[in-house]
C-alpha cells in the first residue's frame, strides 16, 4: 500500500512538472523585423525635406512614398508618387531591414546604380517617419550635384 501511495504521488508529480514545462500557445514574442514592419507598411506623406542643411520641402509637395510588402518575406517593396524632377528617390524599388533593424532599411539593395543598396537610418512613431541618408548616386531624373549629399525626409500617416 506505501509503494502504491509513493507510485501514485511520483505520478502526479510527473504530471504536473510536465504540464508547467510547456509553453502556452502565443507565448514567444514576434520578431523584432516583424514589429517594425507593420510600423512601417504604410503610405507616408512628406513634411519636410532637406539636403545638406537646406530647406527642399517647397520642391516635394504632394510627395508620398508607400512602404509595402509581405511581413517576413523580404525584400520589400516601396512606391513613391509626386516625386520632384530633381530627386534622389526612383519611382518604385526595394527595400529590406539593415543589420540593425529598429533603425537601419537599405534601400534597392542590387540594382545596377546601387548594387550595394542605399544605406538609410529610420525613426519611427505611430504617427511620423524619419529617413536620414546620404546620396552619392546619379540622381533620378536629375543632375548629379543637385541630389547628392545628405538628406532628411519626415513623413507624417
Amino acid at each position: 500500500m506505501k509503494i502504491l501511495r509513493v507510485i501514485s504521488f511520483l505520478a502526479v508529480a510527473v504530471a504536473l512538472s510536465t504540464y508547467m514545462g510547456c509553453k502556452s500557445k502565443g507565448s514567444d514574442p514576434e520578431p523584432i523585423a516583424d514589429v517594425q514592419f507593420a510600423k512601417l507598411a504604410k503610405t507616408w506623406k512628406v513634411s519636410t525635406v532637406s539636403r545638406d542643411g537646406e530647406d527642399q520641402t517647397a520642391n516635394y509637395t504632394g510627395f508620398q512614398l508607400v512602404l509595402g510588402g509581405t511581413k517576413g518575406n523580404p525584400p520589400f517593396s516601396y512606391t513613391t508618387t509626386a516625386r520632384p524632377t530633381l530627386s534622389p528617390w526612383k519611382a518604385s524599388g526595394i527595400w529590406e531591414f539593415g543589420s540593425a533593424v529598429e533603425t537601419q532599411i537599405v534601400r534597392d539593395k542590387g540594382a545596377a546604380e546601387l548594387p550595394e543598396g542605399l544605406a538609410m537610418t529610420y525613426t519611427v512613431t505611430e504617427s511620423t517617419l524619419t529617413l536620414t541618408f546620404q546620396y552619392n548616386g546619379d540622381g533620378y531624373n536629375a543632375k548629379t550635384e543637385q541630389v547628392q549629399g545628405p538628406w532628411i525626409f519626415t513623413f507624417v500617416l
